[in-house]
């Protein structure tokens, strides 16, 4: 299973179950919403985010040559903090010593671990056992005088075997698409195991728990009260920002401050209209995979898409954005073939470039998107 499938699967609660109306193009600050304050006291009123962050996924690696490196951890991590501007780094992805150490550096560059293990394709157990151990690391960082919030999981229908049937990701969401699945037996279950993460998550760790649940409530109707932070991954599209406004603020009746744990979109123009489902424009039955149709390669078109959702979060002074993500390793940028260009279908706001794009195990290394220069020069201004 190609890396960028899966990382598109974790956000494909936006096409899967209700997604925001398409329009054509993203102009979401262009419209004058009014500004909701979420956040405040009797003395102060917060002005804009709280954390503005970046998603930074781990994992094994497809190959040898993308497989997780502590020395290119160390180095993105430093990209991050210095040149992104981000003051907060959500680590996700799987395996308890790839967590321990990003987070671990993360809090070390003085920036806010936002802890987010997501094991999956195991069973239940092993599943709450990672939970932990990642979990206990984040409290000894946080004891330590770290700011850390740990996420017990994302879109547990997704990733957790037995909720949605499916071996894997990708037999999930076609069933989900197809409609093979017990509505009401997929929500006790998902209820289930949310509480039982949710538990593990405030035996191993003090601090504020939270959870990344997919937008569309009556699919992922998640009992908010179990967490301190409201967790919502945001892949609606609008012409007017007074319509993404509309939205989120049906998540903040809980009372709670609200984290938006991914946002964004792929680098091809009509992306966003896509959504979640934005990764689908690649074949992976294919070997290399490559791309479907005819897209359009835009680093214009998620560019703007970032910045006007980063306009709509700053306008409610909502907790926390994590722009999803920095860097998918497995969907290399082919400048010389856009038949085989998985950047496009990628969400990252950098591009990977193999020394040798024809060789699975050559070297590689990473250039800045226009993403990454827009939401680094919106993350610069917020912090001045």
């Amino acid at each position: 299973m190609a890396g960028a499938a899966v990382v598109g699967g974790a956000v494909a609660a936006g096409g899967l179950a209700a997604p925001a109306p398409a329009s054509a193009s993203a102009r979401a600050a262009a419209s004058g919403a009014r500004a909701v304050t979420t956040e405040s006291t009797a003395t102060e009123v917060r002005r804009g985010l709280k954390h503005r962050g970046i998603v930074y996924t781990l994992g094994a690696g497809e190959t040898p040559g993308t497989a997780w490196s502590e020395r290119r951890m160390r180095e993105d991590v430093r990209v991050m903090a210095d040149e992104l501007h981000a003051d907060s780094v959500e680590v996700t992805g799987d395996g308890v010593e790839r967590l321990n150490a990003t987070a671990s550096e993360v809090a070390e560059r003085g920036l806010h671990v936002w802890l987010q293990p997501t094991l999956g394709d195991v069973p239940e157990k092993e599943i709450l056992e990672h939970l932990a151990e990642s979990g206990r690391h984040g409290e000894r960082l946080r004891r330590q005088g770290a700011q850390v919030t740990l996420a017990v999981g994302c879109e547990f229908w997704l990733f957790v075997p037995g909720i949605v049937p499916g071996d894997d990701v990708l037999e999930r969401i076609d069933n989900l698409e197809k409609g093979n699945f017990d509505f009401a037996k997929m929500q006790q279950r998902l209820a289930g195991f949310t509480a039982k993460a949710a538990a593990v998550g405030r035996s191993v760790f003090r601090g504020k728990l939270s959870y990344a649940a997919a937008q569309d409530e009556t699919f992922e109707k998640v009992d908010w009260g179990l967490f301190d932070i409201v967790g919502i991954d945001y892949y609606s599209y609008f012409r007017q920002r007074a319509d993404y406004v509309r939205e989120l603020r049906t998540y903040l009746r809980w009372g709670k401050p609200l984290a938006i744990t991914e946002f964004g979109t792929c680098t091809f123009k009509g992306a966003p209209e896509a959504g979640g489902m934005g990764w689908n424009i690649v074949d992976y039955t294919k070997e290399p995979p490559e791309i479907k149709g005819n897209p359009v390669r835009s680093e214009r078109t998620q560019a703007a898409y970032l910045t006007d959702l980063l306009d709509v979060f700053e306008s409610m002074n909502l907790h926390a954005a994590m722009t999803f993500e920095f860097i998918t390793a497995d969907a290399p940028h082919r400048p010389d073939n856009p038949r085989y260009d998985l950047d496009m279908a990628s969400y990252a706001i950098v591009k990977p470039l193999k020394d040798n794009p024809d060789d699975p195990t050559s070297d590689w290394h990473w250039e800045p998107k226009q993403s990454f220069h827009a939401v680094a020069r919106h993350y610069g201004r917020a912090r001045c």
